[in-house]
């Protein structure tokens, strides 16, 4: 398949890492058009051929074998791999480690390179156009790397450049061809800034323990080497491997070898220490995990890990939680663990022959170890201190500002899956990228520049942030607000070329932001409201409009693409489209059994199709895409939890039927009431229309019955406008109410709807009006219905103090964006004065007491003070502070206030104000970094409930 050059351009810059520079003359830019001097790498004789000194590396002869491969594929040619110079061709690509291979180091000698800002420098990598760099070889792409891995992630970086997707495996992401490259003159010099980057695969049973046990017997060598070369191609360096009952080590003496032979980094989890897998002492342990009783055995068992290391590279993880990563006992004491971590050390330098200084080690300050920390407990200077987050992506803490360095550097555990209170979540990705910017971009400005590691579960779900995590670990800096708002498309267009990019990203980006919202494991028929806002309405909307474009989207792409599609966007916004689809068909069929419609066993029966469409497309996943590749991967159960552990497998809920009459018999709903009416001794009423945001309202009529019912319907004021008047209810019929607003005199009034059913069913609907008397001179944000709703990204003014600015993180939370003000590191302020803030006009119909909503990204106090604080002000009062009060400690005072936040993935944040009527200016203060605004509510009556809250108000 030919491309025209334009878009094999599009592609090919595009897919570019983050970190290179784009455009056909960008030093050691592959375009399918050449520019002066470009080197051609496929042309009508075919691809170059790669020489390779074969005494490099085991790792870098790999790679460069990936090379051949990736470029044979692209070209529709065999590329050759060579080891001597005589048998590459005049043009070539020369690829080699400084230092350890004999060609490279020839070639600087003699031609007299510059390679001081490589050499010796870790992982980092030159490519660059040379001439005559040896015999019989006219030109050539000298890739030449500061030690093996940059070796290695040179020869990868070309394999993106020419249009390879570190995902072609793991994702189906097809290879397009292309008749003609060529790489561009000049020096490009790359290199990481955070030193160890990788991931964890955890929570891996049913899904990927089941597909792996299918397709490759278990956690073997075989499996695990797809797994060190993606790592590898998207620049990570590090694993924790898979642990539910599974050891790496053990499970298949391979593993460890063909890791270090990749030059992937070894490391075991936050609860195993000494490179012992936990089901190891299961397998081999005697007595009780207990060192305080135990220690003489746990010894022996910890130097057969450090022995097993056997040189390879590793990160050793120190310490010790209970068993099966439990906390250890309450009275446990600083001392004890101090000693462990001493007696592990020593064991560390017995068994190496050397300082334990030597060898890399991680201290995870994971849950209540983090209490141990913070009371006090300290390792030596040479151990990384991994802070984490509370599992649900929000960083506990970080290094203070102006801390004493540590030798062994920072860094941070990161989740994109878990299991665990208060949900378990595993299923598909529900991580936002623009958290994941926020998060750990405060975590590099605070100095956690040396381990980022994240749980990804599965790994199959997670593709698109676990790209995102590496390339943001890989360069922090170069990753800036205007990166990340590119990524999506820029992502999109590295697996599916350039034309659908935008919209493709477009797709990514929202699907992650709708399961966001609430995580899929938590949702329930009560999580949207059906009687409030149209919420219910508007998100199966949202989904359906987004499948939609999906659909609409992969007509357009050639059908080779279609696998990965599926996989990674079409998939995810079915399925996650369908779950939202049948909670809310869960909560129409309980709410109309409540109110006897006769409607409410076809919503059973909508809600069984639904759990058997989510089948299905799990069926589609695993067996019918990419030839059957993917047994077991979309089997974590989502459907059926009661708390926080999952059911065994997907459990249908319980559904409701009703007996229906022959006879039809009409029933009554209105807006803001679950009720179905008539009731006996009440009345119904509408909530209160204004001319403002309210300015219709929908009753509607149902039939409890099997034949039809009629009706009649009118209303009490002439200015009140009915739909319709008369008809007959099969099934339902929404009436909606109006109002003639040029017929009424600012003030209150208030009117009803009469309906009359064919079966003698009488029912009241009483319709309050308000026309607020200042309508004509409203500016800003206009109260309705007793409330002002504000996307906070909609502001009028943000102002702040020289050294500090407002960003808008776009797509940040549940409803549009998040506003935060940066750089983080700046020191907290007092509000007032000109101190940094955000104005929002107000025009309020009434003067009295107003509640303050503010909708916060539930972010931790990463300082371990009190509660992030921000302050809050109308017109010119006193500032009030507010604090954010969330811990995720069980039995912790703020502990339920954090449960309810990760839950609802916000923490509304509330304080009160007098105000007069009017325009009014209210005004968000910065006090604390790290706060990250989503929404405001101004509430002076009761709101009605919903999950995400009222529409944000009309502004004049």
């Amino acid at each position: 398949m030919r491309i025209a050059p334009l878009l094999a351009l599009l592609l090919l810059t595009t897919a570019a890492p983050l970190h290179a520079g784009t455009g056909c003359a960008a030093p050691a830019a592959v375009c399918e058009r050449a520019v002066a001097r470009a080197l051609p790498l496929i042309d009508a004789r075919g691809p170059v051929s790669i020489l390779v000194a074969e005494g490099d590396h085991p790792g870098v002869l790999r790679a460069a074998r990936e090379l051949r491969d990736d470029l044979s594929k692209v070209a529709g040619r065999d590329a050759a791999l060579v080891h001597e110079p005589g048998a590459a061709g005049r043009t070539a690509i020369i690829a080699g480690t400084l230092g350890h291979s004999a060609l490279v180091d020839r070639i600087v000698r003699e031609r007299g390179l510059e390679t001081g800002d490589v050499a010796g420098r870790w992982e980092a990598h030159l490519l660059q156009v040379i001439e005559r760099p040896l015999p019989g070889i006219d030109r050539a792409l000298l890739i030449a790397g500061g030690d093996k891995r940059g070796t290695v992630f040179g020869l990868y970086e070309l394999s993106r450049r020419i249009g390879v997707s570190p995902w072609h495996w793991w994702a189906d992401v097809p290879v397009a061809r292309r008749d003609a490259l060529h790489v561009a003159p000049g020096r490009f010099v790359d290199a990481p800034r955070v030193r160890y980057r990788g991931i964890f695969l955890n929570d891996e049973d049913p899904a990927l323990g089941g597909w792996m046990k299918a397709k490759f017997g278990g956690p073997n060598h075989r499996f695990y080497e797809h797994v060190f070369e993606l790592i590898l191609r998207l620049k990570g360096n590090y694993l924790w491997p898979a642990m539910w009952g599974r050891a790496f080590h053990d499970d298949d003496p391979l593993n460890p070898k063909l890791a270090d032979e990749y030059g992937v980094v070894i490391g075991t989890t936050h609860h195993e220490p000494m490179m012992r897998a936990h089901v190891e002492w299961e397998r081999y342990g005697k007595g009780p995990w207990d060192y305080a009783k135990n220690a003489a055995a746990l010894q022996r068992f910890w130097r057969e890990g450090i022995e097993r290391m056997n040189g390879y590279e590793s990160v050793v993880t120190l310490g010790m939680r209970g068993d099966g990563d439990e906390p250890m006992a309450e009275d446990t004491a600083i001392g004890l663990l101090e000693r462990i971590v001493a007696d592990q050390r020593r064991i560390v330098a017995d068994v190496t022959g050397r300082p334990a200084e030597r060898t890399p080690q991680v201290w995870a300050l994971y849950k209540e170890v983090q209490d141990y920390f913070d009371a006090g407990m300290r390792v030596p200077d040479d151990v990384t201190l991994l802070f984490a987050d509370d599992n649900w992506g929000n960083i506990r803490r970080l290094p203070r500002l102006g801390d004493r360095p540590r030798t062994g550097g920072y860094g941070v555990y990161y989740h994109f899956d878990y299991v665990g209170g208060p949900r378990n979540y595993k299923w598909l990705n529900t991580t936002q990228i623009e958290r994941v910017w926020e998060q750990m971009g405060l975590a590099w400005a605070y100095g956690a520049d040396r381990l980022w590691i994240v749980n990804v579960g599965d790994l199959k779900p997670m593709e698109f942030p676990i790209a995102f995590f590496l390339d943001q670990a890989w360069n922090p800096e170069a990753m800036t607000l205007e990166r990340l708002r590119d990524y999506p498309a820029r992502w999109a267009a590295e697996q599916f070329g350039p034309a659908q990019a935008a919209e493709i990203g477009e797709l990514l980006t929202r699907y992650t932001q709708y399961n966001a919202r609430r995580k899929p494991e938590l949702l329930s028929a009560d999580t949207w409201s059906l009687a409030n806002f149209d919420e219910a309405e508007r998100v199966v909307a949202g989904w359906e409009a987004l499948a939609g474009r999906a659909l609409e989207v992969k007509a357009r792409l050639p059908r080779a693409w279609h696998d990965a599609y599926f996989q990674l966007v079409e998939y995810p916004i079915l399925a996650s489209g369908n779950l939202n689809r049948l909670y809310v068909a869960l909560a129409r069929n309980r709410a109309y059994a409540a109110q006897r419609r006769a409607s409410t066993n076809s919503w059973a029966d909508e809600v069984q199709r639904l759990f058997a469409r989510d089948a299905e497309l799990q069926r589609l996943y695993e067996q019918g895409i990419a030839g059957g590749k993917w047994p077991h991967m979309m089997s974590q159960p989502r459907i059926g939890y009661t708390h926080w552990q999952q059911p065994e497998r997907n459990v249908l809920p319980p559904l409701a039927r009703v007996d229906v009459p022959d006879r039809g018999v009409l029933g009554v709903a209105v807006e803001g009431d679950e009720r179905g009416w008539p009731v006996l001794l009440e009345r119904a009423r509408l909530p209160t229309m204004d001319p403002v945001a309210a300015t219709s309202r929908r009753i509607v009529l149902f039939n409890r019955g099997r034949a039809p019912v009629s009706y009649t319907a009118h209303a009490s004021q002439p200015w009140l406008k009915l739909s319709s008047t008369a008809g007959e209810v099969r099934d339902e019929q929404t009436l909606r109410v109006d109002v003639d607003w040029r017929r009424l005199p600012p003030g209150r009034h208030r009117a009803s709807v009469f309906l009359l059913g064919g079966d003698r069913t009488e029912v009241r609907v009483d319709v309050p009006v308000h026309v607020p008397a200042d309508l004509e001179r409203a500016s800003g944000f206009v109260e309705s219905e007793g409330h002002i709703a504000i996307e906070a990204g909609h502001y009028a003014r943000a102002l702040a103090p020289p050294g500090l600015a407002w960003r808008t993180i776009p797509h940040l939370g549940r409803t549009l964006s998040a506003v935060v003000a940066l750089p983080a590191t700046a020191p907290p302020q007092e509000p007032g004065g000109d101190g940094a803030r955000l104005e929002y006009p107000l025009w309020l119909h009434a003067p009295g007491e107003v509640e303050v909503r503010v909708t916060l990204s539930p972010s931790l106090d990463f300082r371990g003070g009190e509660g992030l604080r921000y302050a809050v002000s109308i017109d010119d009062e006193a500032p009030q502070m507010v604090a954010m009060k969330l811990d995720p400690t069980p039995g912790h005072a703020d502990f339920r206030a954090w449960e309810r936040a990760v839950s609802d993935s916000v923490h509304v944040a509330v304080s009160r104000h007098r105000v007069r009527a009017g325009a009014r200016t209210l005004k968000l203060w910065r006090v604390d970094p790290g706060v990250a605004f989503q929404r405001i509510e101004v509430v002076r009556e009761p709101l009605r409930p919903s999950y995400l809250g009222p529409p944000e108000s009309l502004r004049r």
